[in-house]
């Protein structure tokens, strides 16, 4: 007899419910399918909890491990203010079990739920900090390339700016003009990381592994990508409003 997890049963014959009373073969031993479990989703390390097989461990040991050693075991608290004392309690029948002398040291460890969410959330933290870094500079080199090409456009059209002062062109409007073309060539570098982020969404989603997308973190991305035009292109585009009619007719 076995207890199949929803994903087992969904890959082994195409619907969850067609598995109920079929047979299955672990290694050389068949089993006849007798449940399916609820379905849980993903643990928080990345694993699936549907993609499991339940069968008898007296069934285990005799024909397919052909050992009585058990490496792991797993136990469920009725609440959570019961953890720490089933802890204690677990630790004490093991160690009388295995015949282990009072103050010597266990050969043994028992984790609880509280112990892998810290050490989770200790990597999620390391991990989102060293993210935040590349992140950090990756968008200082890409403004100070967009502060770059504007002062290199500033320069080129010097004489394009002293002939709209001329005919009226304020200084205010040169400063919208450089700013907007700071603006929308941040925007477009935005738009091309989330398409790359989209593409890569799908191409993990192809391989199994399960993403999401937030709709509000894509657009405060593409915002945050046209707050970094305006902050490197605001410097530019000051300098070009700042240009004296005359000087900028006169430049070659």
């Amino acid at each position: 007899m076995a207890v199949l997890g929803r994903t087992t049963a969904k890959n082994l014959f195409g619907e969850e419910e067609s598995a109920l009373s079929e047979r299955i073969r672990v290694e050389s031993t068949y089993f006849t399918v007798i449940g399916l479990l609820e379905s849980k989703g993903a643990t928080m390390f990345g694993g699936n909890r549907d993609d499991v097989i339940l069968i008898p461990l007296d069934t285990v040991i005799t024909r397919l491990t052909n050992s009585r050693n058990i490496d792991m075991i797993c136990m469920s608290v009725i609440s959570k203010e019961y953890m720490e004392a089933a802890q204690k309690e677990a630790e004490l029948i093991l160690r009388e079990s295995r015949n282990i002398r009072e103050g010597a040291d266990s050969d043994f460890s028992i984790m609880n739920q509280a112990d892998m969410i810290e050490m989770a959330s200790a990597a999620s933290k390391t991990l989102t900090t060293l993210l935040a870094a590349i992140a950090g500079v990756s968008l200082l080199v890409g403004g100070i390339g967009i502060m770059n090409i504007m002062l290199v456009s500033v320069t080129e059209r010097t004489r394009e700016i002293g002939i709209r002062m001329a005919v009226g062109g304020r200084k205010r409007d040169i400063l919208f003009q450089f700013l907007t073309e700071s603006v929308i060539l941040s925007l477009i570098g935005g738009l091309l990381g989330i398409g790359m982020a989209f593409l890569a969404c799908r191409i993990m989603s192809m391989m199994g592994i399960p993403t999401a997308i937030n709709p509000l973190i894509v657009m405060s991305s593409a915002l945050f990508a046209a707050l970094i035009g305006v902050i490197f292109g605001y410097y530019p585009a000051l300098k070009a409003a700042k240009l004296y009619p005359i000087d900028a007719l006169r430049y070659e």
